[in-house]
């Protein structure tokens, strides 16, 4: 992609670069404090954020930026897992329906209908409960909600898709069903799955922080953002640093998946200008020709 692009989408640029850093602090968390997160140190009990601590500390002296840095690989596995879980079922189901129609459309689509009735934060809730707190399950209660969202898109791509050409000509000469699905319908609906996918992952997050926060995520002493900012509540008159850095951390990535998202969007709409996307298109991707 050329600069000129990127200039000219702005959003993809700095949605990339925050998302980018957050990664990079994700995945490197462990080289970049010479901090622990359990590490305590009570002599520097809430400590104000300084040289030493560049964010300050915890009612148990822990540093507050190793914790939060720890944190981000925890947030982004649980919102990453989720929402990779969710799009792969719910593609699978949306191209089915779209494709196939009749009585599998009629059935799964119905059983979308019903998830889709229940409010996603109780529902979420309720499996959790169900399963218990934790990483692993809070991914699995995600996955489980969040995956109606992917086959409603899928599908409704899908029925746009079938009736055209060059899946007329593969019905014709004897393609696959399977073939069909995933050689030539899927490449080509990829768009605004991954337009979805990106702005998912920041409602995975919040979501994740929410449930944490509320004590249904990942407990303790595990550091979690969701966690941190629930804790700092209790010293938010007097050490307001503690809920203020976790509640930023959780903003600025949310900010930067959901620029990443509005920048994918523009850049994969078929219907768009070239001029508007520096005239640059993922291959693949592009609606084929009538």
């Amino acid at each position: 992609m050329s600069i000129r692009a990127l200039q000219r989408n702005p959003s993809l640029c700095c949605g990339g670069l925050l998302v980018s850093a957050v990664l990079f602090v994700a995945i490197f968390h462990g080289w970049l404090s010479p901090y622990t997160p359990e590490q305590m140190d009570m002599t520097r009990r809430l400590a104000p954020p300084g040289a030493a601590h560049w964010l300050g500390t915890d009612n148990f002296g822990r540093d507050l930026a190793t914790r939060l840095a720890y944190g981000a690989a925890v947030s982004l596995s649980i919102a990453l897992g989720a929402i990779a879980a969710a799009a792969i079922v719910g593609t699978g189901v949306g191209l089915l329906c779209g494709y196939c129609r009749g009585a599998v459309d009629l059935a799964l689509m119905r059983v979308v209908d019903i998830v889709l009735g229940f409010p996603s934060l109780i529902l979420v809730m309720a499996l959790v409960a169900v399963l218990g707190p934790g990483p692993r399950n809070l991914a699995v209660a995600l996955a489980a909600v969040f995956w109606t969202q992917y086959a409603r898109v899928a599908r409704a791509a899908a029925l746009s898709e079938r009736e055209r050409d060059y899946i007329l000509a593969a019905e014709a000469i004897g393609v696959s069903t399977l073939r069909i699905l995933f050689h030539h319908l899927l490449p080509n609906i990829a768009g605004p799955l991954i337009v979805l996918a990106t702005l998912g992952v920041g409602v995975a997050i919040v979501s994740e922080s929410g449930l944490s926060f509320l004590g249904l995520g990942v407990q303790p002493p595990a550091p979690s953002w969701g966690w941190t900012l629930a804790y700092g509540l209790r010293y938010l008159r007097s050490d307001p640093w503690m809920s203020t850095a976790a509640g930023l951390t959780i903003m600025i990535t949310v900010l930067g998946f959901n620029l990443l998202g509005d920048g994918l969007r523009d850049l994969l709409d078929p219907r768009a200008p070239a001029a508007a996307t520096g005239s640059w298109r993922l291959p693949g991707l592009q609606r084929p020709a009538v």
